[in-house]
């Protein structure tokens, strides 16, 4: 397989982390990109995505998604296959495309049901929600996100399940 770009999305505990290691598990030369090691590598400074989100934390957010479309295309440059994975929605999701210059791009947004994430985080060592709700978030993504790529609807797939259908199923865009 020449060198591609998976972009993984989805609410806090959707399973892309998970998604994403599997999926490039299965790839013969891959990188697994997680944005939000861009988000913790700011340390001064550093503000915080919020409900009423203030210009400061826009401004890091688009930086943060920036610098992961820049390394998933150096990493594509190279030969491998870049699957980045962070929480990308509403109109950061577009942007977020613009901003990655390798083809072929694939885009999967992870849409578990809302009782299979909060079950989800339930289960996990970390906390992802803080001054967001599973709700929230989920109508959030679903209302004001553009249905770009694969929909995948994963609250009973296992993660094996989630890559063969990201393998079978996604188209990149044009």
């Amino acid at each position: 397989m020449a060198s591609a770009v998976y972009l993984i999305t989805g609410i806090q505990a959707a399973g892309k982390s998970t998604v994403a290691q599997a999926l490039a598990e299965r790839l013969p030369r891959s990188a697994h990109v997680r944005g939000d090691a861009f988000r913790r590598f700011v340390v001064g400074g550093r503000v915080e995505m919020s409900p009423d989100p203030a210009p400061e934390a826009l401004d890091q957010l688009r930086l943060r998604h920036q610098l992961a479309a820049h390394t998933a295309d150096g990493y594509a440059a190279a030969g491998f296959t870049a699957i980045v994975q962070d929480n990308i929605f509403g109109a950061m999701l577009p942007w977020t495309i613009e901003q990655i210059r390798t083809r072929p791009l694939y885009v999967v947004v992870l849409t578990p049901q809302p009782a299979a994430v909060a079950a989800r985080e339930a289960a996990r060592v970390k906390t992802a929600y803080g001054a967001f709700t599973v709700e929230d978030l989920d109508t959030g993504l679903r209302d004001s996100t553009p249905r770009l790529g694969l929909w995948l609807d994963t609250t009973d797939l296992t993660v094996e399940q989630t890559v063969d259908e990201i393998l079978a199923r996604a188209r990149p865009l044009h």
